[in-house]
């Protein structure tokens, strides 16, 4: 409820030079007040001033910790109510006794996400605001953390409402329409939905254009090295890695369970499968690695197929790329320090030539050549500009495409001359699943469930 005061840690728990406590709500000030022992006293402290001083235990009147104390006065803080932060020495025992004390007055313990709630709640940010927060948080690369950023500023949230605003005009001419008959031509209002339906159907498209580029951005790729025992997978994912994430040895079959690492290529977050090499084999803990690869590789958003340059190309490795055409899959032929032995022509039956990556992983050389084949395969060689709106949450895209949908059957009713109060069904669905994105239209069992992906104490 938003008259409780709540608080929790808002760093990460463990050691570290200082962790923070947030507390929030109507009676912030007055219940940290009661703990803290400073010159100024927080009911008379300005907003945005910071203190020094001590926490104390009010039964023993023992100092429990040092702390600076922040105050934030509502509406000027995140949540638009009372706020004060915290700051603690790093570490787990300073931050639990005085989450401790907090919890013993009037304040309970915030839910995940309840912070960013309260500001959407409180009027402070939108639905899709709250979700740029997260990205925020989990971005993987630069890129990613400034497409969450323009999220978090308001920037998809000021299209979309641009957007619905041209709908709910062209409902408000549907309603006189139906309303006062003898006002208008029908005939004018069909044209009038068709040219508003077309204009937004056209930055809808503008909008899902870059999805697919935004959600790789912000998920990543599940990228699943492959290839038979031997070939320098393991080799490959220390390379891209720049570190000893897996054994490597001369040995066949040393990689035996599925080893995952996030790197960043181009500024595209991979998340890097290196698996068992794909065989058939009686050992039994092999056996089940070999299985493992084989699910990963059906699970994966991009195969590197690693094979050996200085030998012919293997039954196996054929049969391989035959089961994944069709498939995002880049040919890594490794050991190009060595003689050539494979038959290049075969090869290509399989995989077009610029997808075909040559490298010598030992010698460390190739590396950029596959970062280019990746950046070329899924972002035709560069991203968008620096301006682009990128669509990146999953909510979002299919909330679009809903909308779009809408549109699309709003303007074949309307070019058909379908009475206009059946047309203005779909134009209201289309203004509907676009107040989803911003939070205008959306349950709460929806924004519940968003902010429980939240982390506590933010």
């Amino acid at each position: 409820m938003l008259s409780d005061t709540i608080a929790a840690i808002a760093t990460a728990v463990g050691e570290g030079g200082i962790a923070v406590v947030r507390v929030s709500g109507p009676g912030a000030v007055t219940e940290v007040e009661s703990l803290f022992r400073s010159k100024t006293p927080l009911s008379k402290a300005p907003t945005h001033t910071v203190h020094y001083g001590h926490i104390i235990d009010p039964q023993s009147q023992e100092k429990v910790e040092e702390v600076l104390v922040t105050v934030m006065r509502a509406p000027r803080s995140f949540t638009t109510e009372d706020v004060v932060e915290i700051s603690t020495h790093g570490g787990v025992v300073a931050v639990k006794r005085v989450m401790d004390l907090l919890l013993q007055q009037n304040i309970r313990l915030a839910e995940p996400g309840e912070f960013t709630k309260r500001a959407f709640l409180n009027g402070r940010i939108d639905l899709s605001q709250a979700e740029g927060v997260i990205d925020l948080i989990r971005s993987k690369s630069d890129k990613a953390f400034s497409m969450a950023l323009k999220q978090v500023d308001g920037q998809l949230s000021q299209n979309i409402r641009r957007l619905r605003q041209i709908l709910v005009e062209t409902l408000a001419h549907i309603e006189v329409n139906i309303d006062y008959p003898e006002h208008d031509v029908e005939s004018f209002t069909s044209e009038l939905i068709k040219d508003k339906s077309s204009q937004v159907m056209a930055e809808i498209d503008r909008l899902l254009h870059t999805a697919e580029q935004g959600k790789i951005l912000r998920e990543g790729l599940t990228t699943a090295i492959v290839g038979r025992p031997n070939v320098g997978k393991s080799s490959l994912l220390n390379t891209l890695a720049q570190g000893e994430r897996a054994i490597v040895t001369d040995i066949p079959g040393t990689t035996r369970d599925v080893i995952e690492e996030y790197v960043t290529i181009n500024n595209i977050p991979l998340k890097l499968l290196d698996t068992a090499g794909i065989r058939e084999t009686m050992d039994v803990v092999e056996r089940i690695g070999v299985e493992r690869s084989r699910t990963a590789v059906s699970e994966a958003d991009l195969l590197l197929i690693v094979i050996n340059a200085n030998e012919p190309l293997h039954e196996d490795e054929m049969a391989l790329m035959e089961q994944i055409r069709g498939r995002q899959a880049i040919v890594i032929m490794n050991k190009m320090d060595l003689p050539a032995q494979i038959d290049r022509d075969l090869l290509l039956r399989y995989v077009p030539e610029e997808l075909i990556v040559p490298m010598s992983v030992k010698e460390n050389e190739g590396a950029d050549r596959l970062e280019q084949a990746i950046s070329n395969l899924f972002f035709s060689g560069k991203l968008e500009s620096a301006d682009m709106t990128y669509v990146s949450n999953v909510r979002h895209i299919a909330l679009l495409k809903k909308a779009r949908q809408s549109l699309v059957d709003a303007y074949e009713a309307a070019d058909q001359f379908i009475p206009i109060d059946m047309i203005q069904i779909d134009v209201r669905l289309a203004w509907e699943h676009l107040g989803e994105i911003v939070g205008d239209t959306a349950h709460d069992a929806l924004i519940d469930q968003i902010f429980s992906q939240f982390c506590l104490g933010k």
